[in-house]
């Protein structure tokens, strides 16, 4: 799941980021409103963190602006110690959810996972393709009965393909939304990381078919058989 913070304040961004990736997030950060609201209309994340004060764009016309553009991703928007004025306002211009500052890391966590949790494609809090499932709450993913225990990158991947079962994702669109721009990306990182999805999930799994396939000159995706 990818996450894009746009605060000022870059040590409430960092040390939302420095959580958030502790927590198998992707984490994307803007310290000011217009760089924020270009990441937010033209890359693809799970949520934004918005907080309201910000240079240049403020965080209510970023919502506005982003909703005008029929831009649906959920937004949590941070707002200062009560003023309730401020929380109606973000409320109106399209935030889904409101904190306020200071807060708990673990209060952000629950609800940017409340935020994340797509009812018409999970059961619960489970995506499945096939026999296999990933618990969007507990980080556990099984084949069947059998557990299988990833990194926090391939967690990522695997939710990434698992979210868009059934469709042909690229190599530029699992860059986009599995890693961070600041990250180290070599020209073979997504083919490295695909097979080591497979060995833990296709090859250890012999008896049954395999889920993931590569599509030629497009790219990758998850299947139901």
């Amino acid at each position: 799941m990818k996450i894009l913070v746009i605060e000022d304040e870059k040590r409430i961004a960092d040390s939302i980021k420095k959580g958030l990736v502790q927590e198998s997030f992707s984490v994307d950060i803007a310290y000011e409103g217009d760089y924020g609201y270009d990441l937010a209309s033209s890359e693809s994340y799970d949520a934004i963190i918005l907080d309201l004060m910000l240079p240049g764009m403020d965080g209510v016309t970023i919502c506005r602006k982003l909703r005008e553009e029929k831009i649906v991703t959920p937004i949590l928007m941070l707002t200062a110690k009560g003023r309730v004025d401020e929380k109606v306002e973000g409320l109106n211009a399209g935030a889904d959810d409101y904190l306020t500052k200071p807060f708990s890391f673990s209060e952000l966590l629950a609800r940017v996972r409340a935020l994340v949790r797509r009812p018409p494609k999970l059961d619960g809090n489970i995506l499945k393709a096939d026999d296999l499932t990933l618990d969007t709450m507990t980080y556990e993913v099984k084949r069947g009965e059998k557990r299988i225990n990833l990194s926090k990158k391939e967690y990522a991947l695997l939710y990434y393909l698992m979210r868009n079962k059934g469709k042909v994702v690229s190599k530029e669109q699992i860059i986009e939304n599995v890693w961070s721009f600041e990250d180290d990306i070599l020209p073979n990182t997504v083919e490295v990381y695909i097979g080591y999805l497979r060995k833990k999930i296709d090859r250890a799994f012999k008896e049954r078919a395999e889920l993931i396939q590569t599509v030629r000159g497009f790219g990758y995706k998850i299947v139901t058989q």
